[in-house]
């Protein structure tokens, strides 16, 4: 490390508090600071130079990275699930916290994070507010068929299609209250509706620009991987080069847990340390590839326009991926185990896909 002063920050929505290791005098001091990255960096710059910074990712983003990058500052953002903390501590502060990054940074012990550029980080909070319209619409579904079945009324063929939105809009009933109950829950279902069909158009839209694209265009050649799932792969992995087939499920979260020691060695469920939001949409993805694998009209059509090496790589992986679930079922797998082990090589495939040259 050549800098010679190490800064840790404690960053909160309303306060913030920097600890300072000096690295040529010992010297270990604190204080607390005005939430603006203006006033942050004009306190760094009064410090001895140069100066090194981090901060544990969380929910403030990653607005003060980039704009200690812009001043020429170096700063890590560290991976807050990353961070040991010995088992004797038990005094937990915002000084000690900032002035044990600042020790961390020193020793070059953190993992960091990767921070998305604007666009990146923009399309991200686009892909996460169609997820939470997809929560919302899912359990607005759930309240109003729990309350048409507490008055026994049961849809008993395919739920929430147009027949069935027809049926609901003629149901009524006696009681004004129930009524009343009935119209304002059905009514927020059709709001969650209408809010995650916007949300759908949008993300189709963004998906036809650059810098999505290229990287879009070619991961829906694969089975189950329609453009909202590729675009959500795209824009939470961002950089596909920083991986290998490997380690891209590790990062995802869908490698399994172990405990080894001696010569005794343990697996247990996957470890759910990566991105979750990814991780669901590979799982969803990879229930896909059960059926028997036969190219529909619509993933033909989604590889219109695609080199030929990135399509029979792809017909290459839908091949092997219903194989693997067909090896499943014949040892009498569960089948939520079987798909969390397609999603896994399913992960891998769509990192050879983005990074192939083609």
């Amino acid at each position: 490390m050549l800098e010679r002063t190490m800064v840790g920050l404690d960053v909160h929505a309303r306060s913030v508090l920097g600890g300072v290791l000096d690295c040529e005098t010992g010297e270990v001091f604190s204080r607390s600071l005005a939430v603006s990255d203006a006033a942050i960096i004009d306190w760094l710059r009064q410090l001895p130079q140069p100066v090194a910074v981090t901060y544990e990712a969380g929910p403030t983003g990653f607005r003060l990275a980039r704009a200690l990058a812009d001043a020429g500052i170096r700063c890590v953002v560290a991976a807050p699930s990353k961070l040991e903390r010995p088992a004797g501590d038990r005094v937990k502060t915002d000084r000690r916290d900032a002035v044990r990054l600042a020790r961390l940074l020193r020793i070059g012990e953190l993992t960091p994070v990767r921070v998305p550029g604007e666009v990146e980080e923009a399309a991200r909070e686009l892909v996460r507010a169609r997820e939470d319209a997809r929560t919302d619409l899912m359990r607005a579904r759930h309240r109003l068929s729990k309350l048409l079945l507490r008055q026994g009324l049961v849809w008993q063929k395919s739920a929430w299609s147009r027949e069935h939105g027809v049926w609901l809009n003629q149901l009524t009933f006696d009681s004004a209250p129930l009524m009343l109950s009935f119209d304002e829950t059905h009514w927020a279902v059709q709001q969650a509706t209408s809010r995650r069909d916007r949300l759908n158009e949008m993300i189709e839209t963004a998906a036809e620009e650059e810098p999505w694209r290229a990287i879009v265009g070619r991961l829906v050649c694969l089975r189950g991987v329609s453009t909202l799932t590729a675009f959500g792969l795209a824009v939470e992995i961002g950089d596909w080069q920083r991986f290998t087939g490997n380690t891209i499920g590790s990062y995802l979260g869908l490698t399994p847990s172990e405990d080894t020691t001696g010569q005794r060695r343990s697996l247990g469920s996957i470890t759910k340390a990566g991105n979750v939001h990814a991780r669901r949409l590979l799982v969803e993805a990879a229930w896909h590839q059960r059926p028997e694998y036969r190219p529909s009209q619509a993933l033909l059509a989604r590889r219109v326009g695609q080199p030929v090496a990135v399509r029979e790589r792809a017909d290459l992986a839908n091949r092997r991926l219903h194989r693997r679930w067909r090896a499943f079922d014949k040892r009498h797998k569960r089948s939520t185990i079987a798909a969390v082990a397609v999603a896994r090589e399913l992960a891998g495939h769509c990192w050879a896909i983005a990074t192939m040259d083609a």
